[in-house]
């Protein structure tokens, strides 16, 4: 059984029954628009006005697999900002696509519950060595053999070049070109889906790229100067002219969710997303959603959200997420990544100072900032109280594509820390409650770098350039102007090749040693933790002696699942074992050093007490 998927959208180009195309713009800036349609020598057809800075076009002139772009008065071709196949790139022509010509077998896909969610965030230029979407489809048994369930693709939308992050995307709607065709993701994303994994998507909203974006040339009212952003003037979302502007974003989410089938997406820096007006487009996006999905479908929102802002978070009776299942927990990486490394520089000076209190806050609580004041940010509270909310609402890492790329080098964990600190901050990420995240190559210990990269020409490539080399300028090891020649130039083709992964180091070790640790984490995270998650809650810190610490869940079913660890480099006396069933340890005979009542430093250990095991 097949089925097509259609999500109809009141611009761009949109072919119609009857053969026809139909074409709507939305340019308040401009008097007149025409469509040039075709290759060599394109065809002007005039667009007729539509009411509130509204042009619309339907043609029999056009079908699916035309080229077209827009012409502005003054002779500017621009491509449709609404674009759903951009082959040539984020100035060429556009292409019209018919959706509907694509025949689903997964149709019945359901997705899978959010407390089921073990995310692998992965770039799709440098997961494998040809940088596709087909290619990343060979891989995919290898990431649920290690008990991935969720897939998390960084950005897609259309950016200038050949290789990027995803995060300078100016055309949201269509995926890189580099990648692959729009069918070859809808590929991508079914074979994920007859695999048993979800796939998410990571989703732009809060700027535009600085090369290839054309919507101050016909819709200046698209931005606005009450708001600035680190990126220049703010994406008006709460102006008189807001309303196409707010739909632009929530027909992207629903694009995505609905014509492509993503279970789910990840949206990037909320916090840079300034909006006034009530309901705010973060409420308005996720409710929309919501109510559009349906019960029928597993779709999951998840927010990337340096303030901390725990309202989104909330919870309905059932326990189900109201809007937003989850945020990014940029507080329990910055913690555990102190922990690992030592490092106290930038934002890790808000987490070095009594990091076990702080990481035993995380575990419990959520955020570490819960409107307590922040020295990083000049003494300014930060976040909202999150105790209330249940693991779930979080998502814990030790990497991510920012932590890792936006180093100098792009130095992964495994090359920054003791391997026996890693094992005891991997087993305690991984099988604690909260819902778990690797970045791509983490499994096996990736040490290759992830290094910031982009494909930009000339002025901008230099300003590129020296701009990410003036970042490092305050640090001490880059003070000397031939140490900062040595970053990595994000142009050089050299450095996005250096980040693909390894893909032979998982057959050799230590990397097959580190595979099999984290495969059998997550098997055991699968099997014994995932039919008890739903409903966790009452978590609390059971015991602590200096480095060394208890903290118990209560599980869904009344289970209790405890941690204990000791995260400092001194051997702990006095501890007590934990009642019931040891799950796991990060080294071999830990449990056995339990029975004399000491710890070893950088260790951690999980046992479960099931309702019955107290005597």
């Amino acid at each position: 059984m097949t089925a097509r998927f259609v999500h109809s959208m009141p611009f761009g180009a949109e072919p119609l029954p009857d053969g026809t195309v139909r074409f709507r713009l939305w340019a308040p800036t401009v008097t007149t628009v025409a469509v040039a349609i075709g290759d060599a020598d394109p065809e002007e057809i005039p667009m007729q006005p539509d009411g509130d800075g509204w042009f619309a076009l339907t043609t029999d002139r056009a079908g699916a697999g035309s080229r077209y772009r827009f012409v502005l008065a003054d002779g500017l071709r621009v491509p449709d900002p609404a674009s759903r196949h951009q082959p040539d790139d984020v100035s060429g022509p556009s292409v019209v696509v018919d959706p509907g010509a694509y025949a689903w077998r997964t149709a019945d896909w359901r997705g899978r519950p959010w407390h089921e969610a073990v995310l692998y965030e992965l770039h799709v230029g440098t997961f494998t060595p040809e940088g596709t979407f087909r290619a990343a489809i060979g891989k995919l048994d290898r990431l649920a053999e290690a008990g991935v369930t969720a897939v998390e693709l960084m950005p897609l939308a259309d950016f200038a070049g050949s290789r990027n992050w995803g995060y300078d995307g100016v055309l949201p709607f269509a995926p890189d070109a580099s990648y692959g065709t729009p069918d070859d993701l809808k590929a991508l994303v079914e074979a994920a889906h007859e695999r048993g994994l979800m796939i998410f998507l990571d989703v732009v909203y809060n700027h535009f790229g600085p090369e290839g974006n054309y919507l101050h040339a016909y819709a200046d009212r698209f931005f606005t100067e009450r708001h600035h952003t680190p990126w220049g003037a703010a994406i008006n979302f709460d102006g008189a002219d807001a309303r196409p502007v707010r739909d632009f974003f929530i027909h992207n989410a629903l694009y995505w969710l609905n014509e492509y089938r993503f279970d789910g997406l990840r949206f990037d820096a909320v916090h840079a997303i300034i909006d006034d007006s009530r309901p705010d487009i973060l409420t308005e996006l996720a409710d929309t959603v919501r109510a559009a999905v349906g019960p029928d479908r597993h779709v999951h929102l998840v927010l990337e959200n340096e303030a901390n802002v725990a309202r989104h978070l909330e919870r309905d009776e059932a326990g189900g997420a109201r809007r937003y299942d989850a945020q990014w927990n940029d507080d329990y990486h910055h913690v555990v990544h102190a922990l690992a490394t030592g490092e106290s520089g930038g934002y890790y000076h808000d987490f070095a100072e009594e990091p076990i209190d702080k990481l035993q806050r995380a575990l419990t609580e959520g955020f570490v900032f819960q409107g307590d004041p922040s020295p990083f940010h000049a003494g300014e509270g930060r976040g909202e109280p999150s105790a209330h909310l249940p693991p779930q609402a979080f998502v814990n890492f030790l990497q991510n594509h920012d932590q890792i790329g936006n180093r100098a080098f792009g130095e992964r964990l495994s090359v920054l820390a003791d391997p026996r600190r890693l094992r005891a901050l991997a087993a305690v990420t991984l099988l604690a409650p909260a819902v778990p995240m690797l970045f791509m190559g983490e499994e096996w210990g990736e040490t290759r770098p992830f290094n910031f990269f982009c494909d930009f020409e000339d002025g901008l490539a230099e300003a590129v350039r020296e701009g990410r080399r003036r970042e490092f300028a305050a640090f001490p090891e880059f003070a000397d102007e031939s140490a900062r020649a040595r970053i990595p130039d994000p142009n050089a083709p050299t450095t996005f090749e250096g980040s693909k992964l390894d893909w032979a180091a998982r057959e050799r070790e230590p990397h097959a040693g580190w595979l099999a640790f984290t495969t059998g984490l997550l098997r055991l995270r699968a099997s014994v933790l995932m039919p008890r998650l739903k409903g966790a809650g009452d978590a609390r810190t059971a015991w602590r002696n200096g480095a060394a610490f208890a903290v118990a869940w209560t599980l869904g079913d009344g289970a209790v699942l405890v941690l204990l660890a000791n995260l400092g480099d001194a051997s702990a006396a006095g501890v007590v074992k934990p009642e019931g069933r040891l799950l796991a340890e990060s080294e071999p005979g830990l449990f056995d050093q339990l029975a004399g009542g000491t710890l070893a430093g950088w260790s951690s250990l999980w046992f479960l007490e099931e309702s019955g095991d107290a005597t």
